[in-house]
């Protein structure tokens, strides 16, 4: 049971600010006077009679009132001791900028130590840090923030969270016109962590949506509690997890754990909770304007416009790489296209509207305004702006004023796209914000929120899904199962298995087959991966064959399992479950066979799953295909596979505590009306 959030209103939006230290501590204050905070600032300084006009206290104890804010910029010993007084006083929270706690650990012995000993003396009052800068406030301009930055005051805007304070300084600097509200770090999150910082900013009727940069998942417990309340307050949240460049280094004997890696998993986990992911910073940054102006996006069905067949050509190009569709038009909207951009103009999406229309403000309005009576989620028109040092722009201003002339007389959501983002002006970009339209620097970052925010959106549409699954593993030995105790087991949980004899001796495998009945499969047990090992032969038609085969497989086998041969499936599958250090079990489905991990065709589930979950996973596969009847070949049977795919989900939530590892490779899907057999199966788990 995880304690509940402390609250950080005080913190984040403090009327009163005490700042204890020397060079860190003044450099707050001029930020703060600098960007106009109207409250009370106490400086705490034991020799200083004064710093920036303000009478200067001696400790924590003599401050005029309890402060609702705290900038602790001293040596990490006495913050521990500051932190201790504050807390005792009742202040509402603190910012710790001293490093050399638990991310110096491996260079200081007792940075460990002194880490609990901060959270230890905080006890309830909030701290952010230790390790950090702090956060920026451009509601109130209250900044608890030691360094320079790029922003200006706003009256409402999104709110960016990262664990790095250079990343932070280095978003502070956007020419993007995206309003900052809230720039905040968390550093160490040794007592609060990055996702109860942003529920705190989402609270805020200021704040539009809350961008992530995560290095690594603090609590999944309030990453929920964040996802949850963005969805209430229809604020969407996206995130730059890093670390996919990270894999799966378990030691394990199955196939699940090179397709479950960390960054799927993160990205299933995200996608459960219905929280945006982008790979880059300039992604997230054009993702939050996006949303900040529109929100979720209702589909991925967008239009594209611009005056030169290259940029219709790129923009395309673009979107075979995402997410994103760009739907044929509509009969109706070809006459008035027709009409406005005369006959020389290819109608299409994305469409070349030449250079017929440009500098009519009128003409371009008309034909923009055609386009954006489509139906699409987004409109977007490519158009980069010349240097405005050496280049008259009058006709990319007149442009800019058709778009949004277009937008307002049809009520649709509309962007400009800057090709190269350097050629969007920042005076331009913040005038397009002003009048309800993005300006997208890049035709793949435009792209890239589009897809993010239908993605949330689309998450938004359906239920809201149960909570995760959460289990602590028992204390005992893991023992991996025989492939025939494996399979029993799975008969139990409602898997279909094929029938199957055990045996000792060449002899008694002979003798299991004729009971079955020809052709069978003979394997021997014991053996991790049993194609390389020479340990499985298929379509044996006779006494002779399984035990000539059974004589050759003695050396590595330890007994055998005798099968009835499965009909030719229509495809071959894989589903396995291992536990994820973040997220628990979670269970995964892909191409399976000899070949899965080079066709590496996976999905990853969060448990539990939904029916509805399921199914979205096979038919986003590339195998789902295959499953489909591709090139006319049978359908496979998707009922069947996805009763196997549920029933395994079961039995991994039924022994969360002692599962360590389930693989049953290959699901053998056959035609449909026939059902499907897990034909391979390994399970570890603890005694």
């Amino acid at each position: 049971m995880t304690r509940p959030p402390r609250p950080l209103d005080r913190l984040i939006r403090p009327h009163s600010i005490a700042v204890f230290g020397g060079k860190e501590a003044r450099r707050v204050i001029e930020q703060c006077d600098k960007m106009g905070f109207a409250g009370h600032i106490w400086p705490v300084h034991p020799r200083e009679e004064e710093i920036l006009g303000r009478r200067c206290f001696r400790s924590v104890a003599d401050l005029p009132e309890v402060p609702d804010a705290a900038f602790v910029g001293v040596n990490r010993a006495l913050t521990v001791e500051i932190i201790r007084e504050l807390a005792a006083r009742g202040a509402g929270g603190a910012v710790c900028y001293a490093s050399g706690f638990r991310e110096a650990a491996s260079e200081l012995a007792d940075g460990n130590d002194l880490q609990e000993a901060l959270v230890a003396a905080a006890g309830d009052m909030p701290i952010v840090g230790p390790n950090c800068y702090g956060f920026i406030n451009m509601l109130d301009g209250a900044l608890l923030w030691p360094d320079q930055h790029g922003m200006l005051r706003v009256e409402r805007g999104v709110a960016i969270l990262t664990q790095s304070s250079n990343i932070a300084c280095n978003i502070s600097m956007q020419k993007r016109g995206l309003p900052l509200a809230y720039l905040m770090t968390a550093g160490n999150q040794a007592q609060t962590g990055l996702s109860d910082i942003a529920c705190a900013a989402l609270e805020d009727p200021r704040v539009t949506a809350v961008g992530l940069h995560i290095e690594g998942f603090d609590s999944i417990e309030a990453l929920e509690r964040l996802a949850t309340r963005a969805r209430v307050l229809r604020k969407p949240v996206v995130t730059l997890k890093v670390g996919r460049s990270e894999a799966a280094r378990l030691a394990t004997v199955s196939h699940t754990a090179s397709l479950a890696g960390n960054d799927r998993v993160s990205s299933a986990l995200l996608a459960r909770l219905g929280i945006g992911r982008v790979d880059t910073l300039p992604e997230l940054l054009e993702t939050l304007k996006l949303l900040h102006l529109h929100g979720p996006l209702a589909n991925a069905d967008i239009s594209s416009m611009s005056c030169s067949g290259g940029e219709a050509s790129l923009m395309a190009d673009a979107g075979v790489r995402r997410r994103v569709n760009f739907r044929p038009l509509k009969e109706e909207q070809r006459l008035p296209l027709r009409e406005s951009l005369g006959e020389m103009v290819t109608i299409a999406n994305p469409l070349d509207y030449h250079t017929f229309v440009w500098g009519n403000r009128d003409k371009q309005t008309t034909a923009f305004a055609a386009m954006m009576r489509g139906g699409y989620a987004l409109n977007l028109i490519v158009l980069d702006f010349p240097r405005l040092d050496r280049c008259d722009a009058a006709d990319w201003v007149t442009t800019c004023d058709a778009v949004i002339d277009a937008a307002r007389a049809t009520g649709a959501s509309a962007g400009i796209v800057a090709s190269l983002g350097e050629n969007m002006p920042e005076e331009t970009a913040l005038s397009l914000m002003k009048a309800g339209v993005v300006p997208f620097f890049g035709i793949d970052e435009a792209l890239a929120a589009a897809e993010t925010a239908a993605a949330i959106g689309s998450a938004w549409a359906r239920p809201v899904p149960p909570p995760l699954l959460r289990t602590r593993p028992e204390e005992s030995e893991v023992v991996t199962l025989t492939e025939a105790e494996a399979k029993a087991e799975l008969a139990r949980a409602g898997i279909v298995v094929p029938e199957g004899r055990t045996a000792t001796t060449a002899e008694a495998a002979a003798d299991a087959a004729e009971v079955l009945d020809f052709p069978v499969v003979l394997k021997g047990l014991g053996v991790a991966h049993k194609t390389e090992a020479g340990a499985v032969k298929l379509g044996l038609g006779s006494r002779e064959d399984v035990r000539a085969a059974a004589e050759a497989m003695a050396s590595v086998a330890r007994g055998y399992l005798v099968e009835r041969m499965i009909p030719q499936p229509v495809a071959e599958l894989i589903v396995g479950a291992r536990r994820d250090p973040v997220a628990g079990p979670v269970l995964t489905i892909g191409a399976g066979g000899v070949l899965v991990e080079l066709l590496d065709d996976a999905a990853i589930l969060t448990l539990p799953a939904t029916e509805e979950a399921i199914r979205e996973a096979i038919a986003g596969l590339k195998a789902g295909r295959l499953l489909d009847g591709y090139r006319g070949r049978p359908k496979g049977d998707v009922a069947a596979l996805a009763d196997i795919v549920a029933a395994a989900a079961s039995y991994v939530v039924a022994n969360a505590s002692k599962l360590e590892e389930l693989d049953i490779n290959p699901i053998m899907v056959l035609p449909e009306g026939h059902g499907a057999v897990a034909a391979d199966a390994l399970i570890r788990r603890r005694k």
